[in-house]
């Protein structure tokens, strides 16, 4: 860039002459465009078979407004006034953004394009409200990624860098590229930052089952009195157990146990061609096998369990085959955290389950089993802004060193996946939502009907929650046939669960009066400042209150099973 000073210098003419000419014939080029394409289709209708806009009315109103705004724009240009205000967009907060108007202009003709295409979604008629979903989402993905501050030449914060540096940011950016290409994946920290049973997945405890698909492992007691029912957490298999213990000021599990609990963690294994013709009720039995574990161990009627997104879908069948076997009385409370067992509203990843793509998902999987690069890179495509195009522009473009943020260790710590099960849990439940309907699946023998599920509940869902929206956790209540407790949480999928009482962020809300949908359950709730722990350990100790020592076979390896090695154990470090 050539002015070098915190203050921008104002255009010469010859550059504003240059620029008038190229923002003009730009906007120029585009409004032909927009006018060829209402002539044709006022003249001609589209043929049947594809999606056509709406009548020209409604054309012809958006070509008006996207000249009118474009206008706007080259008149501030040409005639600037007051700066513009600080961006709120994090991809626009270095101030050159604002304060140079050529800058300027770039940033505010990408925003306005950008809402235009996004607007444009809705003009497309003739298409199915599904395939206008996805339509909507590749649009956002084409607009994350064109956005001027993701290029070099467009982005005045790069462009400085490099001046400064003399071109080091953009050779230590390759150089990041480059091993990113090597291994397969986005790279968000830095190497060797942290590492399981040193800074990550510290809790004391002791694997003292393994299973071909699960580790058990019983944490130490770090109270005289604990709990009599005991609690086991599922997590979902397609990420490492730790979210849940990650430092231990974050970790749910060492706050668990400081509250008098006995608390047990399955650690799934990551999926290998052993594993070809795993399938859900694999991970159902093994899910029945650890209550019954725990039962044995501890010589107790019943344990509280805790799923967690995949897990919790997977809990939810794990009661229904219990119910539906008698044996309800083994699971004393269930908790879901971000589950769904309706997947009607299941959010933006339903746009990855239609037929064509559960195909090509077969071929990524000659082994039999998925590759859990594939996995993250989709999750990464929810939030391609701040899980892509973010790192982009810090890690390649700036050269910025990763930094040591322990929430994206794991969320870069992959697990795989068995290909059967994963092709079916997207066909069966996230396309055809066969678990909501009576004894449309059978599981272990067990035809499911989640109606015969009276276990005392508590549900947990995120407020922006992309991955298991809202709306979707919430129709848990709609299925189940006993008490349930839902408490919405401030933040996401992670952040809303991760959630320790000491860091005193965001706020949970809680409703004691029946709600028929998730809308009127807000319109009624209470906003309570804080983190939702305290209200889920006061809601599971009301439901069994009872306590004894913290002796014998509450300390992992003195019961009937031995200890075979120190937590995290050996599951969650397989590749």
């Amino acid at each position: 860039m050539a002015d070098r000073t915190d203050t921008p210098q104002p255009l010469s003419l010859e550059d504003m002459q240059r620029w008038t000419w190229v923002i003009g014939r730009a906007q120029q080029l585009m409004l032909e465009h927009g006018v060829e394409m209402a002539m044709k289709a006022t003249e001609t209708p589209a043929p049947p078979a594809f999606p056509t806009l709406m009548e020209t009315t409604a054309l012809s109103q958006a070509a008006t407004d996207f000249w009118s705004d474009s206008l706007k724009l080259w008149q501030r240009f040409l005639m600037p006034a007051e700066p513009s205000a600080p961006s709120k967009d994090k991809r626009f907060a270095a101030p050159e953004w604002q304060q140079h108007p050529v800058f300027d202009l770039i940033r505010q003709t990408y925003l306005t394009i950008a809402d235009h295409m996004l607007k444009s979604v809705d003009l497309v008629e003739g298409v199915d409200p599904v395939q206008k979903e996805k339509l909507r989402f590749a649009t956002r993905a084409i607009v994350d990624a064109m956005s001027p501050s993701n290029f070099v030449l467009t982005n005045p914060e790069v462009m400085k860098r490099t001046l400064e540096t003399g071109g080091e940011n953009l050779l230590r950016g390759l150089e990041h590229l480059l091993r990113d290409l090597r291994q397969g994946q986005l790279t968000h920290v830095k190497e060797g930052a942290f590492e399981l049973g040193r800074n990550l997945a510290t809790t004391p405890g002791k694997v003292v089952k393994r299973a071909p698909l699960y580790e058990l492992i019983q944490y130490s007691p770090t109270t005289d009195q604990v709990f009599e029912t005991p609690l086991v957490i599922f997590p979902p298999w397609i990420n490492r157990f730790y979210i849940l213990d990650l430092t231990p000021e974050k970790s749910f599990i060492r706050w668990a146990v400081e509250q008098g609990l006995t608390v047990f963690m399955v650690s799934w294994k990551s999926a290998d061609a052993a594993m070809k013709d795993v399938i859900w009720d694999d991970y159902v039995a093994a899910q029945i096998d650890a209550i019954d574990t725990i039962r044995d161990l501890l010589d107790v009627k019943a344990v509280h369990a805790i799923g967690y997104c995949v897990a919790g879908t997977t809990l939810a069948a794990t009661l229904a085959v219990l119910a539906g076997r008698g044996e309800a009385e083994k699971v004393r409370s269930a908790t879901f955290f971000t589950a769904q067992v309706d997947f009607e509203q299941a959010g933006e990843l339903k746009n990855f389950v239609d037929d064509e793509q559960l195909k090509m998902l077969e071929g990524l999987a000659p082994e039999g089993f998925f590759d859990g690069r594939y996995m993250a890179a989709t999750f990464n495509l929810l939030r391609g802004r701040d899980l892509i195009w973010n790192y982009v522009v810090s890690n390649y473009l700036l050269g910025n060193d990763y930094p040591a943020f322990d929430l994206l260790h794991w969320n870069g710590d992959t697990t795989n996946l068995p290909a059967k099960w994963h092709r079916a849990y997207l066909s069966d439940l996230y396309r055809d939502n066969k678990l909501v309907v009576p004894k449309a699946m059978t599981v272990l023998g067990v035809p499911l009907d989640l109606r015969e599920v009276t276990t005392p509940t508590y549900v947990q869902a995120g407020r922006e929650d992309h991955i298991a929206p809202a709306e979707s956790v919430w129709k848990i209540t709609d299925h189940f046939d006993g008490p349930v407790r839902f408490v919405l949480a401030g933040s996401g999928h992670i952040a809303g669960v991760v959630n320790p009482p000491a860091a005193g962020k965001y706020q949970y809300w809680t409703n004691a009066k029946p709600a028929a949908s998730l809308d009127e359950f807000v319109a009624g709730a209470t906003e309570i400042k804080g983190s939702w722990w305290p209200d889920w350990i006061d809601w599971l100790s009301a439901r069994a209150p009872e306590k004894v020592p913290a002796e014998g076979a509450r300390l992992p390896g003195e019961g009937k099973l031995a200890a075979l090695e120190d937590a995290p154990g050996s599951y969650v470090r397989s590749r």
